[in-house]
């Protein structure tokens, strides 16, 4: 079956998290993604779980997650035959990935303006903290997935209600700026069919997450007022949050309306709210969450959460049971989604890790070879797409601009 992005290459010089989840995207829709490394790898080999020895770089379980599809190559990029290398091999591509510090590619001699020199067709993507059209003060300022969360505001509306900021649980400013800038990719590309030009993709961690800020931000602008924490509960739809049920589990009501309200009523036999005057329509409800919630308690508090399942299925009732980690993974749905895909990883051996969440009929996204080892292919794109041959290899081996074996 042929993939969506087939016949497109590209020059991967990412790291860790934000660039890597774009490119494992690309990958996964079927571009030869090409990782550059150094010699001691990208920095996510260091990261664990490992699925063995912690010494070998070839081991982690964060890293084979992140890179499944994509090929290795080792390139001494300080030195100038490595940049050389580099220079050739994004003529032969269609994209350039890379999260370092905005004045880092420019030092290398890789930045937007050197990159149209070498390739004008090329599309050119940097991922960092806060852009590279910045301010003057913020443009070198070097910035993690939990200095994102904090600067853009969506620590301050996550945790329990009262309590102080907290981190989201998974790394979403990387995350989140990883989708982004393959949707940014996705449009160049496509505007470079039309155009025949390519273009520079500038994401931010900040911006990103920002723009997922959902209505905190216009709460503000439109009436003043700071969102705060509110634990599981919804700004502007009540109930619409977790309760904990008689099992000591937890369990999601999401009554995102008025007729709901009445169903849900209904279920919990307590029809007597329906029409209250307190609790009748959702801004009353939203206005007296701490009454209501107060009642709601107490009536979620007499079934278990498998109970409260079955009911609201048989209801039509929006729910979710409060999964943890082990129950999600094991969950049918997951499976029939091929959300967990299992993989032959050299030296680890058979492993299970997250699929494709781009599901399309024809081309979807899949999880079709493992993450590479460290410079597994750098022989390959050498003598294969750059035409070197064997004596100009063992050179380059010689004086480490790629790696002797691995």
């Amino acid at each position: 079956m042929s993939r969506s992005l087939e016949g497109i290459r590209v020059v991967d010089l990412s790291h860790v998290l934000a660039a890597p989840t774009c490119t494992m995207f690309l990958a996964d829709l079927g571009a030869e993604v090409i990782h550059i490394e150094p010699a001691h790898g990208d920095d996510a080999r260091e990261f664990g779980p490992y699925v063995g020895d912690k010494r070998d770089k070839n081991l982690s379980a964060y890293f084979i997650s992140l890179n499944r599809n994509k090929k290795s190559m080792v390139l001494d990029l300080k030195q100038e035959k490595g940049r050389q290398i580099l220079r050739e091999l994004i003529k032969v591509s269609d994209v350039v990935v890379e999260n370092f510090r905005p004045t880092t590619m420019k030092k290398l001699g890789f930045d937007w303006p050197d990159i149209q020199k070498i390739n004008p067709r090329a599309i050119y993507c940097s991922i960092c903290g806060f852009g590279h059209d910045s301010l003057p003060q913020y443009a070198a300022r070097p910035a993690y997935d939990m200095v994102a969360q904090a600067y853009s505001g969506i620590m301050s509306i996550t945790g329990p209600e009262g309590g102080p900021p907290c981190r989201v649980g998974s790394s979403v400013g990387d995350i989140v700026a990883g989708h982004q800038a393959t949707i940014g990719i996705m449009a160049a590309l496509w505007h470079r069919e039309k155009s025949g030009r390519g273009q520079y993709v500038d994401c931010a961690m900040v911006d990103g997450l920002f723009a997922v800020l959902e209505n905190a931000v216009v709460r503000y602008t439109v009436t003043g007022s700071v969102p705060a924490p509110l634990g599981g509960a919804h700004p502007s739809i009540t109930p619409f949050q977790g309760f904990k049920t008689k099992d000591g589990s937890w369990f999601i009501a999401a009554i995102g309306n008025d007729n709901l309200w009445a169903k849900y009523c209904k279920v919990i036999e307590r029809e007597d709210m329906i029409d209250h005057p307190l609790f009748k329509t959702n801004p009353l409800r939203t206005e007296h969450r701490s009454e209501l919630i107060t009642i709601l308690d107490k009536e979620m508090a007499k079934k278990t959460t498998a109970e409260w399942c079955e009911i609201f299925d048989k209801a039509e009732l929006p729910y979710s049971p409060i999964n943890n980690i082990k129950q999600i993974a094991d969950d049918p749905h997951i499976a029939h989604r091929k959300m967990l895909v299992d993989i032959d990883q050299p030296r680890a051996g058979r492993m299970r890790i997250v699929g494709s969440p781009i599901y399309l009929s024809e081309t979807p996204g899949e999880v079709y070879a493992p993450a590479p080892l460290l410079g597994e292919h750098s022989e390959w794109i050498l003598t294969e797409l750059l035409g070197y041959e064997a004596d100009e290899i063992e050179i380059f081996k010689n004086e480490n601009i790629i790696n002797k074996d691995f």
